[in-house]
């Protein structure tokens, strides 16, 4: 094969095989060989890094582009959809689009991939080359917003271009557009949120965590215009510190924002939201705008205006409203995930025949990476989409006075007994979501103490 329209053959192509949900990755000989369930944060090594901690949040970008296409939530049926990886790099996000979401939806999608990194670009081009998807897509590029045809090049439903993300979203409109640079995602936002349509998705990624969760509170203070407080909270402060600069910047350009899916992933930040032009419903934004201030009596309470004996305690300003979408997260099952992610045999002889050493340990591991992407999502769905209370099993005995917490699952059945909503929260440290009050959640984790010692 020569580089030809597809540009020059990269440094060290083929390098070494690996699979990610069903699509054949290529990495470079120098990256190791990824470790099952990585948790980050990742070093980056040069051009055409593949991170693998970030799979998890690729292959949920899968089932939402997937969902969308589905149940019609934001674009009329049968209509495409422009969708936009603003910074591709070596194309995985692409790439597992192109190739596993359904067949009979792929002639909707109108891909455009992004990266100025040449090496990368091209490790992207030729891996989508020589591992083509099953759904054969041809349609024209589309003009840009001012009626010139980009350039770059198109193959097989994906068209490749070579910009700066920020000049390439101002150059084009779009429904759909993500942004995961290395980094703080600030420099993006703007552009990306003049670049959506009138109603379209905006999918951020954030690895500045320790700015996000205040652990260091002048990068977070200069990027995000907070202050944090590094305790049981940071996490859901990180999410919602992000949530909240979204928020407000989108209302800046008349948009409003609604929640589809946000969560603290191991090292990274990820948010889904739906912006839509209004300018009545960006006024006010400011609603869902306040601070987590921590109490005496009870582990916090949002509040708008805190006052000055209770700044030292506060973190914020963040987005203080719900953080997902039922509807949609409700969908977001592992059943759903192995059906549109997860390899079949024909998949892993394929990749196998082009240099994948796996075996049926890999296997394992890789089934049980797809279900964490999505575990504990569905069933805590409906409180994350409204008013809830977020807890930490680990603080509890602390609170109520017991010489231990109760098993998480023992807790929320209990909870549901009483006649409240209760679900483990998909975080890395055990939390769990109620919409019991936190007096009811004491006596409830008294009792189970009792009982325990009878």
């Amino acid at each position: 094969m020569t580089g030809d329209a597809l540009g020059d053959i990269p440094e060290g192509w083929p390098g070494s095989i690996w699979l990610e949900g069903k699509t054949i990755i290529h990495m470079q000989n120098s990256q190791p060989r990824p470790s099952h369930m990585p948790r980050g944060p990742a070093k980056k090594t040069g051009p055409g890094f593949l991170n693998p901690a970030m799979a998890p949040a690729r292959t949920r970008s899968v089932l939402l582009l997937s969902d969308v296409l589905e149940n019609e939530w934001l674009i009329k049926k049968e209509k495409s959809i422009r969708v936009f990886d603003a910074l591709c790099s070596t194309g995985v996000r692409i790439r597992r689009w192109r190739n596993e979401i359904p067949s009979k939806l792929q002639h909707r999608l109108r891909i455009t991939a992004n990266d100025l990194d040449e090496f990368a670009l091209n490790w992207a081009k030729i891996s989508h080359r020589n591992h083509p998807p099953s759904a054969t897509i041809e349609h024209s590029v589309e003009a840009d917003r001012y009626g010139k045809t980009p350039e770059g090049i198109f193959d097989n439903g994906i068209f490749f271009q070579q910009l700066d993300a920020r000049v390439a979203l101002s150059e084009a409109s779009f429904q759909w557009i993500d942004v995961d640079p290395f980094g703080s995602p600030v420099s993006f936002l703007d552009s990306a949120i003049q670049s959506l349509a009138r109603t379209g998705v905006l999918e951020i990624t954030a690895t500045d965590t320790a700015a996000l969760t205040g652990s260091s509170l002048s990068s977070q203070k200069r990027r995000y215009g907070a202050k944090g407080i590094v305790d049981l909270y940071a996490h859901d402060d990180a999410v919602r510190t992000l949530m909240g600069l979204i928020a407000t910047t989108a209302a800046r350009h008349d948009k409003s924002m609604i929640p589809i899916l946000a969560l603290f992933d191991g090292h990274h930040v990820r948010v889904s939201v739906i912006l839509t032009t209004s300018k009545e419903k960006a006024s006010n934004v400011h609603s869902n705008i306040g601070w987590r201030v921590r109490c005496d009596d009870i582990p916090y309470k949002f509040k708008k205006h805190p006052n000055e004996d209770e700044l030292e305690r506060a973190s914020g300003p963040m987005w203080i409203g719900p953080l997902w979408d039922k509807d949609i997260t409700q969908r977001m099952t592992e059943e759903r995930v192995l059906e549109i992610c997860h390899p079949s045999k024909e998949d892993i002889e394929v990749a196998k025949s082009h240099g994948l050493d796996w075996d049926e340990q890999d296997l394992e591991y890789a089934t049980r990476e797809l279900r964490r992407s999505v575990r504990h999502i569905s069933k805590a769905a409906d409180l994350m989409s409204r008013e809830h209370l977020l807890l930490n099993l680990d603080s509890l005995p602390k609170w109520s006075n017991t010489p231990g917490a109760p098993k998480m699952e023992v807790l929320i059945e209990s909870l549901n007994k009483k006649g409240f909503c209760a679900a483990r929260a998909p975080d890395s440290e055990p939390v769990f979501v109620t919409d019991a009050k936190f007096q009811d959640v004491i006596k409830i984790v008294q009792e189970l103490s009792e009982s325990s010692t009878k």
